[in-house]
């Protein structure tokens, strides 16, 4: 069994144990949400606010599994398998970093719930870069756009100012560790700027190619 799938599914186990750890200390509605201002926006009952994030990162991991089974270009994903399984390892431990952060304040410690996401999701971001670097051309994992996915070529361009501007992007997310009250622009702009530039590249790239 590959490690990262061990990590993984340690990580899931974690979860589960602190649910039924917990489970009789939590009270009967639990804070599950919390907007944009760090606010509690949402409650949920205790079992599902203790159960449903593990269940779901379950069902996220054997999404993953499936994915370079399923690919017709899946000897593509062979080729950054290592950075794949570490995006899968990253994103069941932000899933269980964000649950631990709703235990602790249904636990009743108070923070700023959007200030100590902004490290996990910087993180997360700078990591969905060095993927995108090293992501071969593939119909699941990446930027996938028609010109992307109809030229080598242009998935190549595409994906390797993607990993830049993501990489970018989750160092401004640290951003908002200091400045806590504009913190979700510093998350949905750059976001939302690269998605839009990057599919515009690739077209434009796609173009070019084609009048070469």
């Amino acid at each position: 069994m590959k490690k990262s799938v061990v990590i993984t599914l340690g990580l899931i186990l974690i979860s589960f144990l602190i649910g039924v750890y917990l489970y009789p200390q939590m009270p009967e509605k639990m804070a599950s949400h919390w907007n944009s201002r760090g606010e509690v926006d949402d409650y949920m009952p205790r079992f599902w606010a203790l159960f449903l994030m593990p269940m779901f990162s379950i069902g996220l991991f054997l999404l993953f599994l499936l994915v370079p089974k399923i690919d017709p270009l899946k000897q593509n994903i062979e080729k950054f398998r290592k950075y794949y399984d570490g995006f899968i390892v990253l994103i069941i431990g932000f899933l269980l970093y964000v649950y631990i952060l709703t235990i602790f304040w249904n636990l009743g410690f108070r923070f700023n719930m959007v200030q100590l996401m902004m490290p996990a999701l910087g993180a997360l971001f700078y990591y969905c870069g060095v993927l995108m670097e090293n992501a071969k051309r593939n119909w699941f994992i990446g930027i996938k756009t028609p010109w992307t996915l109809s030229s080598e070529i242009v998935w190549n361009k595409t994906h390797k100012l993607g990993g830049r501007l993501f990489k970018i992007a989750g160092i401004i997310a640290l951003l908002g560790i200091i400045l806590e009250d504009y913190a979700f622009i510093f998350i949905i702009v750059p976001v939302i700027f690269i998605s839009v530039y990057l599919i515009a590249y690739s077209y434009f790239e796609y173009q070019k190619e084609l009048k070469s």
